[in-house]
């Protein structure tokens, strides 16, 4: 369970109606929208609302120690199935256009076969948890009783149990509590997202 109390926020709200208005402008119109160009909500509000807010960009390969391995960008770990090495540098905008391609690609496209009624939860609670599928893996995010609670239609429940993912290396990290629950003064938190849309 969590360790701060979640609450929806009118920034969160906020981030769901431009994503709203982003995917649409873009083409979106509905789940049946298969273009590889033409991206749901879902995809643009966690890429936009958490998950370049919370990984940050890293223009130039730089070692993770929680994780043992090289990321770039925006905490991108592969690039052609093959892992990012030391050395390897890109810039903003190609950083910026693999993380909405490898978002749906790798993550919102796994997540809706391996969960058929994945796009069926709300808008927020589908961008929770790409953001936690991005960060701890689509198959963590599909075993994890996070995704159980979603799929019985229990929506506060599945925003409060993604919290739990907030260790790295056995111990709770505080930036990871706060990417996962109520977020800080400049970024919006997973759980805070989840809870305002539902």
């Amino acid at each position: 369970m969590p360790i701060n109390k979640i609450r929806p926020s009118k920034r969160a709200a906020g981030a769901i109606a431009a994503a709203l208005v982003a995917a649409a402008t873009g083409g979106w119109h509905s789940i049946k929208d298969t273009s590889p160009t033409v991206h749901p909500p879902a995809v643009i509000l966690a890429k936009d609302a958490l998950i370049s807010t919370w990984e940050g960009i890293v223009l130039e390969a730089h070692y993770d120690p929680y994780a043992k391995i090289y990321d770039i960008c925006f905490g991108k770990t592969r690039l052609n199935g093959k892992p990012i090495r030391k050395g390897m540098k890109f810039t903003r905008e190609e950083c910026e256009d693999f993380l909405e391609t490898d978002l749906f690609n790798e993550y919102y496209l796994p997540l809706t076969k391996q969960v058929p009624q994945y796009v069926n939860f709300p808008l927020s609670v589908q961008a929770a948890q790409l953001s936690g599928a991005y960060n701890f893996g689509v198959g963590g995010m599909v075993l994890s009783k996070a995704m159980d609670a979603a799929k019985a239609g229990k929506w506060r429940e599945a925003c409060e149990k993604q919290t739990a993912w907030n260790r790295a290396g056995g111990q709770v990290v505080r930036g990871l509590v706060l990417r996962r629950e109520m977020g800080d003064a400049q970024r919006i938190g997973e759980a805070e997202l989840c809870v305002s849309g539902i």
